[in-house]
């Protein structure tokens, strides 16, 4: 193979460095704080799953002890800093991108033919549309239960205003305004995204190179697949003729990454990334809890590639048939994951319960680990208000029961 060799350490260092995950501040947060880390980021997912607390706030708590909730509420709901939409999910996502979104608004509009949308907005589709549309023209901002037919429960239950109002959000004539606990309020995106953003219309080309370029430097390295995946608004044949382009243009560079395994991968990089790699610390120490949700675990095919690491989240999974647990989160120590702990955030009795922790293979949990571990559950604690930490669970080390 050949290109520039990188090393599995240094790989992990850079790509922990580009997910903030390489220093763990524990000054109060502003909200240009918080701002600053959605940036670097890209996007932070939104999840209702409040079983330890909601990803959004996990994963910038994971970040900085000194995170505030209000913050990131302040920046979506006040200040226009970021808007909300779909990235590879639900995501908040800085106001400064929100132009690239134009061609998914595009896309989104053919899909109101598919039948499975057809079934849930009715036969007087078109009707429905306009008279949702009009309602929030007169009352201003609403939410799916000011409509009579609002339907109930998930996507199943979607009724046929609520079909509109998702139709209308994701083509791009409304916007949310905020969340209502976690219900999206819907108003004319006029009134929520800034005119000099929403009157933008960059060209796919022009979309296609930022979309690329914003990925690589937010994942240090990556395939045309990962680069595609990033923001999921582009193609991976898309991803793949940028490359080659940047790569005759000396743009980027190939180089060979090692992984975890010892195996090797070719991957893209900015032509500067040795520079960029000299230039990095030793990651943060201390255990730190992940959510299940964090764009650092996000593609779980990478993170046993990059860090011998595998993980997959079991909410989905009968009871019966899950290896670990319901809401189990990563636990990362410095620039690797040591092991993984099941959660649950019993808020009523102020209690935290560990309802089981295991450890990866070779990982001693001895005094200093253990120390902190327990100092990072008695800081998840004080986030999710459950001080009393219940950890009477057996501690497990390689595998599940």
């Amino acid at each position: 193979m050949t290109g520039l060799q990188i090393s599995n350490a240094d790989a992990r260092r850079l790509f922990l460095d580009r997910h903030a995950l390489s220093a763990r501040p524990d000054h109060a947060f502003d909200e240009s704080d918080v701002l600053a880390l959605v940036r670097k980021l890209g996007f932070v997912q939104l999840d209702s799953v409040n079983a330890v607390e909601r990803a959004h706030h996990m994963i910038l708590f994971s970040r900085g002890s000194g995170y505030n909730r209000e913050l990131l509420h302040a920046l979506h709901h006040n200040h226009a800093a970021l808007f909300e939409h779909w990235t590879h999910d639900a995501s908040l996502v800085p106001m400064e991108f929100y132009p690239h979104w134009h061609h998914r608004f595009r896309a989104a509009k053919a899909r109101l033919q598919h039948p499975r949308w057809q079934e849930r907005i009715g036969p007087d589709g078109d009707k429905v549309i306009r008279r949702v549309r009009a309602h929030i023209r007169k009352h201003g901002a609403s939410m799916a239960r000011d409509f009579e037919d609002k339907g109930g429960g998930g996507w199943w239950g979607w009724g046929p205003s609520k079909t509109a109002l998702e139709f209308l959000w994701r083509t791009g004539e409304l916007a949310i305004a905020r969340r209502d606990g976690f219900e999206k309020v819907y108003d004319i995106a006029e009134r929520v995204i800034p005119a000099g953003q929403r009157e933008l219309r960059p060209t796919r080309k022009q979309t296609v190179d930022w979309a690329c370029r914003a990925a690589l430097e937010r994942l240090g390295l990556a395939t045309p697949q990962e680069l595609a995946a990033f923001f999921d608004l582009i193609e991976i044949a898309e991803a793949k003729d940028w490359a080659k382009s940047a790569l005759k243009r000396k743009e980027i560079i190939e180089v060979a990454l090692a992984c975890a395994d010892g195996s090797q991968r070719p991957a893209l990089a900015l032509p500067d990334i040795e520079a960029q790699i000299a230039t990095l610390g030793e990651p943060h120490g201390p255990a730190r809890f992940l959510s299940p949700f964090d764009p650092a675990i996000r593609d779980r095919k990478r993170t046993m590639r990059l860090f011998g690491f595998d993980y997959t989240i079991e909410i989905f999974v009968p009871e019966k048939k899950r290896r670990y647990g319901y809401y189990v989160l990563p636990i990362l120590e410095g620039d690797r994951f040591i092991g993984r702990a099941d959660l649950k955030a019993h808020r009523a009795d102020d209690r935290l319960e560990v309802k089981g922790l295991w450890t990866e293979s070779g990982i001693k949990l001895d005094k200093t680990r253990k120390a902190a571990i327990e100092d990072a559950l008695n800081e998840l604690g004080r986030f999710t208000g459950t001080t009393r930490i219940d950890a009477g669970a057996p501690l497990r080390r390689t595998k599940a029961d």
